[in-house]
C-alpha cells in the first residue's frame, strides 16, 4: 500500500506537538510527505533533511519561510491542489487545513486533528482583537474571510474517514465543529529524554511561546503579587510587554537548548501553566522530570495531571480555576498547603502513560483497525473503538 503523510506546513520555527507527531509517525512508517511549504528538507540540522517533499505553490511566496498564515484566505485552495491520487491511504496532521486534501472514495483518509482551526473557531474573536484587520472596512473582510474558512473547515471534514483526536477535549471540540466521532490517542511525549529529579530548587517554571492565548501575562502578574521567583522559557510577540511588566523575582530566558529547559524543568518546584491547552505536552514533559503542575482546570490538563484534592495517593498538581490573576494565585497558595503530600515518583508514573511507545502502538492498532474496517468490511468484528 502507498501510503502518504500530509502536514501543513514544515519550517526550522515549528516545533510543536503537532511536528513531533509528524515525526514518530515517520519513525515506524514508511510515507511520502506533502505540505503547503517545507524549509526543513533544507535544514542539515532537521530529521528531514534531504527528504523529497511535495509542497504546493505557496512554497514560492514571499516571506513564506516565515509562516502561511498571512496567506489565510489561500490555504484551502493550497491544500486541495496536492495530488495524491496515487496513494491508497492517506495520513494527515491537522491543526489547521490539512485536513481538506482531495481524495477519491477508495482511498483510505485518517486525520490526526490536533486541534480544528483554533483563528477560525474558538479564538476568532481573539484573533480579530489582536489583529489590524479587527477594525472599519477591513475588519467586515476578515470577517467574512473567516466566515467562508469556517464553511469550508466544515466542508472538507467529509474527506476524512476517521478522525482521531489528541484529547478528549479535542474530540469534543471535532464533535462540536463536525459532528463526528474520534478516536483519542495522546501525543507522544519523549518522557525517556528527562532525567527524574526528586529534590528541587525554590523557584517555580512555564515553558510556552509567548502568545495572547497562552496566558503567560496573566502568570506574571500573579507571581508579581506573590513575589516568588519564576523562571519564564519561551519567546513570541509578546516578549516586550511582558518584559515591561516583569518585576524582579521574574526571570525571562526566552529561547534556549533543550538541555538548559530540561535542567530547568527537572529542578523546578512546580510547572505553572495557565492557558486552555487541547493537550499540553510541556506539562507532561514536567511530570516527566518529577516535577509537579499548578495548571487550569480545562482542556487536556484535566487528562494529563491528577488534583491531589481529588486523589491524595496518585496526585500530580494542583488544577486551579477561575482563569484569572486571582485564581492562580489561589491555585499556588494551595499548592504550598499540599506539596509535601505529592510524591515526585507519582509524577513520573503519570508521565510514562503518554510516552512515545504508547502513542506508537496505538497509533499502529487504530491504523489497523481503520484498514480492515474500509477495506474489508464485512470480515471485521472488532469493537467500535468509540465505545
Amino acid at each position: 500500500m502507498k501510503i502518504a503523510l500530509v502536514h501543513e506546513w514544515l519550517t526550522p520555527q515549528a516545533t510543536g506537538g503537532s511536528e513531533l507527531v509528524v515525526k514518530e509517525i515517520l519513525g515506524f512508517i514508511d510515507a511520502e510527505i506533502f505540505a503547503l511549504i517545507d524549509f526543513e528538507s533544507s535544514n542539515p540540522h532537521s530529521y528531514l533533511y534531504q527528504r523529497q517533499i511535495h509542497t504546493s505553490f505557496l512554497q514560492h511566496f514571499p516571506l513564506s519561510r516565515n509562516g502561511v498564515q498571512k496567506y489565510l484566505p489561500l490555504l484551502p485552495i493550497a491544500i486541495e491542489q496536492l495530488n495524491l491520487t496515487q496513494y491508497d491511504v492517506i495520513l494527515s496532521s491537522s491543526h489547521a487545513v490539512a485536513k481538506g486534501v482531495i481524495t477519491r472514495p477508495d482511498q483510505l483518509h485518517i486525520c490526526y486533528s490536533h486541534t480544528p482551526m483554533r483563528y477560525a473557531w474558538d479564538l476568532t474573536f481573539d484573533y480579530l482583537d489582536r489583529s489590524k484587520l479587527g477594525k472599519g472596512i477591513q475588519g467586515i473582510i476578515a470577517r467574512y474571510i473567516l466566515h467562508r474558512l469556517r464553511q469550508w473547515d466544515v466542508t472538507s471534514s467529509n474527506q476524512v474517514d476517521y478522525f482521531i483526536a489528541n484529547s478528549h477535549h479535542t474530540a469534543r471540540r471535532i464533535w462540536r465543529c463536525y459532528r463526528r466521532e474520534a478516536k483519542v490517542i495522546y501525543p507522544p511525549v519523549q518522557v525517556q529524554d528527562f532525567v527524574y529529579q526528586p529534590q528541587k530548587s525554590d523557584y517555580y517554571i512555564t515553558v510556552s511561546r509567548l502568545v495572547s492565548y497562552k496566558k503567560i501575562s496573566l502568570i506574571v502578574e500573579a507571581f508579581n503579587q506573590l513575589g516568588k521567583p519564576l523562571v519564564v522559557i519561551g519567546d513570541g510577540e509578546e516578549m516586550k510587554q511582558i518584559q515591561a511588566i516583569a518585576k524582579p523575582n521574574i526571570t525571562l530566558l526566552g529561547t534556549v537548548s533543550y538541555d538548559t529547559l530540561k535542567e530547568y524543568l527537572s529542578n523546578a518546584k512546580a510547572f505553572v501553566y495557565a492557558s486552555c491547552e487541547d493537550f499540553g505536552i510541556a506539562i507532561v514533559e514536567a511530570q516527566a522530570c518529577g516535577t509537579p503542575v499548578i495548571a487550569y482546570n480545562a482542556g487536556g490538563a484535566t487528562e494529563t495531571v491528577i488534583d491531589i484534592r481529588q486523589d491524595k495517593q496518585k496526585g500530580t498538581g494542583v488544577l486551579f480555576s477561575p482563569q484569572t490573576v486571582e485564581g492562580l494565585i489561589e491555585g499556588v497558595e494551595t499548592f504550598i498547603e499540599v506539596e509535601k503530600d505529592i510524591n515526585p515518583e507519582n509524577c513520573r508514573t503519570q508521565a510514562e502513560k503518554f510516552s512515545a511507545e504508547v502513542f506508537k502502538q496505538s497509533y499502529l492498532d487504530y491504523l489497523e483497525y481503520c484498514y480492515e474496517q474500509f477495506f474489508y468490511p464485512k470480515s471485521n468484528n472488532l469493537l467500535h473503538w468509540s465505545e
